[in-house]
């Protein structure tokens, strides 16, 4: 693998991409998406261009794949948003030009089913940026949390360190967005109760790799931008969130372990776990029935972990992932995790 590298930064008044490489909800869900285009035009500066599938639902692999392979080799677009997830970008991946992209080195952010891209990016020398889509993060209702904006803003423009800071407040109950009323309030959010740190004694400085473990689970069973030299992972730093669809504990320890007998996840000295997605329509928790599966996901990991990385430094509920606010992390870049002091830093 080539070391990843960070591509160049978009300026105030830079055009950037808005590609739809999963599903084209902004088609469905206009309010917002269109909330989130302007924000980037208000308060980043940056001028959104669309592509044929942005808005398109049921659009083909190989349309999205045209689309990305537009983004990123048009000289004039400085960066690459991601409007949302979906489920099946893992179909997008064979038809990407990998040296295409290479020669254009963008800055990509997306999460969720753009961990595809993400490792992808990655495998190719390209850092990328976990977090920030625009439905999500720059179309949530009233305002962008704090927390959220200026990771962006510090992703988007500057280089170097870039200290994470646990959230005062959260949230990950969503409400209609197809209907207005939605966004004449702010989510109502919960008290924060910091990170959780477990085996704290010592400091980790690695590149990163993961993202949703869904996705990353997919990925292994279909054998796709996962290495064949492992060692490449030593000492570097894991990301773990999960999405909506709400995986049981059971099935979240599988995974692990399925990456433990890979060889896979004893190779990192640290793991980032997101604070997990307790709520969707299908399964609306209740904060008590949501505290409880938080529960059952983090004794799932530790219980994966014992058996195949009983040392590593872990941190749970970082505000990372399916989750309000969401921190933007490199994705290949550098992360350090400093347990002593329990500072995690990122470098931009």
């Amino acid at each position: 693998m080539t070391p990843p590298t960070y591509p160049p930064k978009p300026s105030p008044g830079d055009r950037i991409a808005v590609i739809s490489p999963s599903a084209g909800l902004p088609g469905l869900f206009p309010l917002p998406y269109e909330l989130g285009l302007e924000r980037l035009r208000k308060e980043y500066g940056l001028e959104p261009v669309e592509y044929p599938t942005t808005r398109m639902m049921g659009a083909t692999p190989r349309a999205r794949a045209d689309d990305i392979h537009a983004a990123f080799a048009d000289p004039t677009v400085k960066a690459v948003f991601a409007s949302i997830g979906g489920d099946d970008q893992i179909t997008v991946l064979p038809l990407l030009d990998r040296e295409l992209i290479r020669a254009n080195p963008k800055p990509f952010f997306g999460m969720s089913d753009n961990t595809n891209l993400l490792m992808f990016l990655r495998n190719t020398g390209i850092v990328g940026y976990h977090g920030a889509p625009v439905m999500t993060a720059l179309g949530r209702p009233v305002a962008m949390d704090p927390l959220t904006a200026e990771s962006l803003r510090a992703a988007l423009f500057t280089s170097g360190e870039y200290e994470l800071k646990p959230a005062d407040r959260w949230n990950d109950v969503n409400r209609d967005w197809a209907d207005p009323a939605t966004f004449d309030a702010e989510p109502e959010m919960l008290p924060g109760t910091g990170w959780t740190w477990v085996n704290p004694d010592r400091v980790v400085e690695g590149r990163s790799w993961g993202g949703c473990l869904e996705i990353v689970g997919w990925l292994l069973m279909a054998d796709r931008e996962i290495p064949r030299d492992l060692s490449e992972f030593d000492g570097g730093v894991l990301l773990m969130e999960t999405s909506e669809e709400m995986p049981s504990g059971e099935e979240v320890f599988r995974t692990l372990r399925n990456m433990g007998e890979r060889g896979l996840l004893q190779r990192f000295s640290a793991l980032l776990m997101g604070r997990a997605k307790a709520w969707s329509f299908e399964r609306p928790n209740s904060p008590e029935e949501g505290a409880r599966y938080a529960t059952e996901q983090r004794e799932a990991v530790l219980r994966a972990l014992r058996v195949y990385a009983p040392d590593m430094t872990i941190v749970f509920d970082v505000d990372f992932g399916h989750t309000d606010p969401q921190l933007v992390v490199p994705y290949g870049g550098l992360v350090r995790v400093d347990g002593p002091a329990r500072r995690i830093t990122v470098t931009y």
